[in-house]
């Protein structure tokens, strides 16, 4: 069809077992050779929403919500109720997700206005975020539903890119089997069987970086390997990790991949006995729930979805058994769903705190920590709960006025 002085192409294909339309305007304003980071994001993707709401609009399409996600289309919400509600577009409720407060905050705060209702990706960054200004007067409708994984992508038991697979019952087996074999990637010595640390992330500000790069000095001081996958989009700190890998890198305790590598990164979730995740701040964070499904141990810093996801072991018994299963009491009913060891502050020695207990653990009860490992792989992380909570909200919308 024909709009905003370009033709617009719909095409349509079947994703995942969903309809999906793909909308694709010929002006050029997508044909670029990256998504975001243009002086002219704003524009284009004001124009990809009103493009969309145009497509349902001239096919006789009324879903019943439209649910649009951060700044790039947040504009859905208010261009639906001022120029297409009126005209025909009748039927839908809106909702907006806010994956990351720290991007196109007021495109975030148009959003929040004009939105039925809205969240963001864990029940603990919606209360961080929530006296935000962008948002802070529409907090009445402001929820927040932690994100799942897709457990099929992310499985020990069926995948191409693991030695043997393995469950929860042979865990210790398909680990070792694992380590075996990211050791040899790695160039890493395989003397001692030790334990293995590891990082997958990008290496940004928001992630810690500076608690990754301690992190490094302190497991291999404590008798473990580690080995970090990810890379830094800012040269000087790209710089700084090259240091450290060339500085860590020759003692065959370290393995540094400075990539983005999907596959590869199934094998380090497999070989890992322990994952880090020291986030400044983290919305939701999926490499916590990956890890745990491939029974590596998290450490964590308690912020945003980490908090949600990740139960301290000595500190939050009560409040596992109530999130996990829904028990009011551990004892009574002999329940222990904690799975990972937690930290508060942004200083090493609050990481060390956490750190120091997890490899202590390691090294005085293999069995427990064993036992741990085949523990957390057995608890949900799927989509499965936070799609009924996305339903409820849906039906809410459909009922608000």
């Amino acid at each position: 069809f024909d709009w905003g002085g370009t033709r617009i192409f719909v095409s349509t294909a079947i994703v995942e077992g969903l309809r999906c339309f793909f909308i694709e305007p010929r002006n050029s304003f997508f044909a670029t050779p990256t998504v975001y980071g243009r002086y002219d994001d704003e524009v284009r993707f004001d124009f990809f929403c009103k493009a969309a709401l145009e497509f349902l609009l001239k096919t006789g399409r009324q879903p019943d919500i439209l649910h649009c996600h951060d700044w790039s289309t947040a504009h859905v919400a208010k261009s639906f109720w001022e120029d297409y509600q009126p005209y025909g577009l009748s039927k839908p409720k809106v909702i907006f997700t806010i994956h990351n407060m720290n991007y196109g905050q007021k495109k975030i705060a148009e959003a929040a206005e004009f939105c039925q209702k809205f969240t963001t990706v864990s029940p603990t960054y919606a209360f961080e975020v929530g006296s935000h200004p962008a948002i802070a007067g529409q907090t009445h409708k402001f929820m927040g539903i932690r994100n799942g994984i897709d457990t099929e992508l992310w499985s020990p038991t069926e995948n191409k890119f693991l030695p043997i697979p393995y469950d929860a019952d042979t865990a210790e087996e398909g680990k070792r089997r694992a380590r075996e074999e990211l050791r040899k990637r790695t160039n890493m010595s395989s003397w001692q069987d030790k334990a293995i640390v590891a990082v997958v992330s990008r290496l940004t500000p928001q992630k810690g970086v500076h608690l990754i790069k301690h992190a490094a000095y302190k497991a291999i001081d404590r008798g473990c390997q580690f080995v970090l996958l990810g890379s830094a989009p800012d040269p000087k700190l790209q710089a700084e990790f090259d240091e450290l890998a060339n500085e860590l890198g020759h003692g065959q305790d370290a393995g540094f991949l400075f990539k983005y590598d999907e596959p590869l990164s199934h094998l380090i979730y497999a070989g890992a006995d322990v994952i880090l995740v020291p986030s400044n701040f983290e919305p939701c964070g999926l490499t916590q729930m990956i890890a745990m499904r491939y029974g590596a141990v998290p450490v964590v810093r308690h912020t945003g979805g980490l908090r949600d996801t990740v139960f301290d072991v000595d500190n939050d018994k009560p409040r596992a058994a109530w999130e996990v299963v829904g028990s009011s009491d551990f004892m009574r009913d002999g329940v222990d769903e904690t799975n990972g060891f937690a930290f508060e502050g942004l200083d090493e020695g609050g990481f060390d705190y956490a750190f120091n207990r997890c490899i202590d653990a390691y090294y005085n009860d293999r069995a427990w920590f064993r036992a741990l490992q085949s523990r957390i792989m057995r608890q949900d992380w799927s989509w499965n709960r936070p799609a009924i909570d996305y339903v409820e909200l849906y039906y809410a919308a459909i009922r608000s006025s």
